[in-house]
């Protein structure tokens, strides 16, 4: 779990991020992997590094997506929230609302709308890894 760094009698003390008695987001904190939440799927994997239900952040969730050599992740949307994808490793193309396919390489970032239908699917021989980004701590998803 992340810590918190709260004021208290006789100095300053580390409080789990979670617990109620820290003002947790008027805080820095520092989160570690051990704190991180993993969804593996059979497709790759999600590592979640900040959102609301890890008790890091109220306004974002992030995390990096493994996309295994030839697999694709589901099409989906996000209703509340729009989503940035940066391409850190590998090569992908990414379907978009319409039905457009884009390729995208390493160093590459795509802004994807509220409600837009999309998927990532790995074109490459290495895994692709995908920084992930949303404008809501509780990215809400909707499978196609």
């Amino acid at each position: 779990m992340g810590l918190v760094l709260v004021p208290g009698r006789g100095g300053r003390k580390l409080l789990p991020a979670h617990r109620k008695d820290g003002p947790a987001m008027k805080k820095t904190i520092v989160s570690r992997p051990d704190d991180c939440a993993v969804e593996r799927y059979d497709w790759g994997e999600i590592t979640w590094f900040a959102s609301k239900a890890l008790g890091n952040s109220q306004t974002m969730t992030v995390g990096r997506c493994v996309l295994n050599p030839g697999f694709a992740n589901p099409r989906h949307s996000h209703t509340n929230c729009e989503e940035i994808l940066h391409v850190l490793q590998g090569k992908i193309v990414h379907s978009t609302e319409r039905g457009k396919e884009v390729e995208m390489l390493s160093g590459d970032t795509i802004t994807i709308p509220a409600n837009a239908v999309h998927n990532a699917r790995n074109v490459g021989d290495l895994d692709a890894i995908l920084l992930i980004c949303f404008s809501s701590a509780e990215r809400q998803t909707v499978k196609e």
